[in-house]
């Protein structure tokens, strides 16, 4: 008899028996996950890897890093602002996605809010007519890039700050930047908060609680609202945490677990402890690396001379994705409104 090519009484016995496996085998369940595991929003952002980071606005200008919220709208004026060249370099360079610094501490939007006339609506340039973060949408979606909004809880601008009522100004710019420019990746928050200001002309100094002044749970709620798919970006999360430091560096354990509860968005001091994550962490909160190309994250002209090396580079891609953690890295883009040519 030929064994390898059972006879038909052979196959009307060994039929039923390889159906009963068949269904005992498709019985079996899988493994439970160990816990934490990363979300779908999370899992779509481990996928990216490498980013870029662009800090342009009223700082570029005024050539400072910080500045004071006092500046006038007057002095944002790019003479050939072109998004598109921002995308093709980010694209050229293999990048996934921009984030772009809608606000900073200073409070000067760059997109035409209802809520404050520090903006680009009363600038010079295109005639008060412009919105940048709509053209850098714009630019992202024609390069099938993703597009992010880093936006400051502080503002150095602003009358209201440190009171309730800022709370729900700031929520309605949120509001604005989440629901008028397309799907947004992530939603970037600045760890610095508080301190000496403009403030409407006060010229004080005023301090917050940063746990509980944001009113983060309700804050993270309204992202989580109008962009269910955008992580958001803390010094502990909820979804992304920095690093620790700004040279673009993880570290040789970086763990995406991290012991969130005890520590919260905006913290005062962000120690190694949390910056490399913990093997026992509660919640997965994977690690994000930001660096700038140049020593500072706004572009100064003295800095031209200063660009990162492509030894240097290549070094911190391997410290930063090479040891589990997103690379965020920044360009500042200058006066004339484009990525400078030895950045390119």
């Amino acid at each position: 008899m030929d064994f390898c090519l059972p006879n038909l009484t052979m196959k009307k016995y060994l039929l039923p028996l390889f159906m009963l496996l068949a269904c005992e085998i498709n019985e079996v369940k899988p493994p439970e996950p160990v816990h934490p595991i990363p979300s779908e929003r999370q899992l779509a952002w481990h996928e990216l890897e490498y980013y870029g980071f662009v800090h342009f606005n009223m700082n570029t200008f005024s050539d400072m890093e910080w500045g004071m919220g006092d500046e006038s709208p007057v002095q944002f004026n790019p003479t050939e602002l072109d998004t598109r060249q921002w995308a093709k370099v980010v694209k050229d360079a293999g990048m996934k996605g921009i984030i772009i610094t809608a606000k900073h501490h200073d409070g000067f939007c760059l997109w035409p809010s209802a809520y404050t006339e520090h903006s680009v609506k009363n600038s010079p340039w295109r005639d008060g007519e412009g919105d940048l973060i709509k053209e850098l949408a714009e630019a992202c979606s024609e390069f099938d890039l993703k597009f992010g909004i880093y936006y400051s809880p502080w503002d150095r601008n602003h009358a209201d700050y440190g009171k309730p009522e800022y709370i729900t100004y700031m929520r309605n710019q949120l509001t604005e930047l989440l629901t008028n420019y397309g799907d947004i990746f992530e939603v970037w928050f600045d760890g610095a908060n508080g301190g000496d200001g403009y403030y409407g002309g006060a010229n004080e100094t005023r301090r917050v609680d940063k746990k509980s002044y944001y009113d983060w749970e309700n804050t993270f709620a309204l992202v989580r609202e109008l962009q269910p798919n955008a992580v958001i970006f803390g010094d502990a999360g909820p979804d992304v945490r920095w690093v620790g430091n700004e040279h673009g560096f993880a570290y040789e354990t970086t763990w995406s677990n991290l012991l969130r509860d005890s520590v919260y968005a905006g913290m005062p001091e962000y120690s190694d402890l949390y910056a490399t994550g913990q093997e026992n962490g509660t919640h997965w909160v994977p690690a994000e690396a930001d660096v700038s190309i140049r020593p500072g994250w706004y572009y100064h002209a003295y800095e031209d001379h200063k660009v990162k090396t492509l030894p240097q580079l290549l070094d911190i891609y391997y410290k930063s994705i090479g040891q589990n953690s997103a690379l965020l890295i920044n360009f500042p883009v200058d006066r004339r409104g484009l990525i400078h040519e030895k950045d390119a």
